[in-house]
């Protein structure tokens, strides 16, 4: 039976302000089994890679390591001290980014990386880059995120009630018109005949409450993945992604008719499956089609800054720190019938 391994991952970057800038950075993560117990004094495999431009960019730099967790679970190791595979860490030009740093890793201390995760490195290398720069200076860092509005202001005080006005003048009552003369009575009129009743009309045709089974519906928007045992009521999954987000912007982008197949464009409550409907969907992927080897969110939050997803290769659901506002998954949406 496989395991699900978390990994709780942090960067510490330590830079001598009164010195020469070290070509290292220091890396600690936490590692767990899927009993959320720690693996403790284990040696844990793991490769890092730094990316040029976005998630998907070229790596520049690429090493691997085998340090061992202490009592805690905890592993610390320093970026551009392990055995390097390409690249050199110390000839990263850091004024071309963004860049990014890309981990994955081996609990069982190999090379059979299982736990993957990629992050935007936002003004630690710039550190680096200022050793070499003409003025001393670094380049400016991307811009931050925008701060929550604060909370709005307590009402101020009502005013006085101004003074009643004074009332108008009672209008003159209008004299009652005299009554007229009462004109003669009509003739009763001829009683009508009843008339012929028409034929009875044909029953109309009961309406009968579709059902559905497992697979490609139109007029559902996409595939039916599950039912209930009466077959009126299931769950939906669209037949093509809907982009690659932070968990923040997903919803965003489900929004969005042109994310959506011609089937989806139909409808307007599509979703982020939870965590458990994001594995019955990758149980059912290949018939589900245009998953791949990608890695997916779902809307299941781990505190105030992670949320669990599924890699589609491997089936290992897991969770980051921190990532909502820098992880690039991808989007897959569902919707309930």
């Amino acid at each position: 039976m496989k395991k699900l391994y978390t990994l709780l991952a942090s960067f510490l970057i330590n830079l001598a302000l009164f010195a020469q800038a070290p070509e290292k950075m220091s890396y600690q993560a936490v590692v767990r089994d899927a009993n959320n117990a720690l693996i403790i004094n284990q040696a844990v495999g793991m490769r890092i890679q730094i990316l040029q431009g976005s998630v998907f960019g070229a790596a520049v730099y690429v090493e691997t390591q085998t340090p061992t967790s202490n009592d805690n679970g905890l592993v610390t190791l320093e970026i551009g001290t392990g055995t390097i595979v390409s690249g050199m860490f110390g000839t990263i030009d850091w004024s071309t980014g963004p860049y990014f740093i890309k981990t994955e890793t081996d609990p069982n201390g190999a090379t059979n990386y299982t736990i993957s995760g990629t992050s935007q490195l936002m003004s630690v290398p710039y550190a680096l880059y200022a050793k070499t720069s003409g003025n001393g200076a670094g380049p400016q860092g991307p811009a931050g995120i925008d701060g929550q509005d604060g909370a709005p202001g307590i009402d101020g005080a009502v005013g006085a009630q101004g003074a009643t006005g004074p009332a108008g003048a009672d209008g003159i009552d209008g004299q009652d018109g005299a009554i007229g003369p009462q004109g003669p009575a009509g003739a009763d009129g001829i009683d009508g005949q009843d008339g012929a009743v028409g034929p009875q009309g044909s029953p109309g045709t009961p309406y009968v409450e579709p059902t559905y089974t497992i697979g490609i519906s139109t007029d559902l928007g996409g595939y039916v993945f599950w039912v209930s045992t009466d077959g009126k009521h299931g769950l939906v999954a669209e037949t093509q992604d809907q982009g690659l987000s932070t968990w923040y912007n997903a919803q965003n982008l489900i929004s969005d008719p042109a994310n959506h197949s011609t089937n989806g464009q139909k409808f307007r409550d599509w979703r982020l499956p939870t965590k458990h409907e994001l594995n019955e969907m990758y149980l059912l992927s290949s018939a589900i089609g245009n998953f791949g080897t990608k890695t997916y969110w779902s809307s299941f939050l781990v505190g105030n800054g992670s949320a669990w997803r599924q890699n589609f290769l491997s089936g290992l659901q897991f969770f980051g720190v921190n990532f909502l506002l820098t992880d690039f998954l991808f989007v897959r949406s569902v919707r309930d019938f």
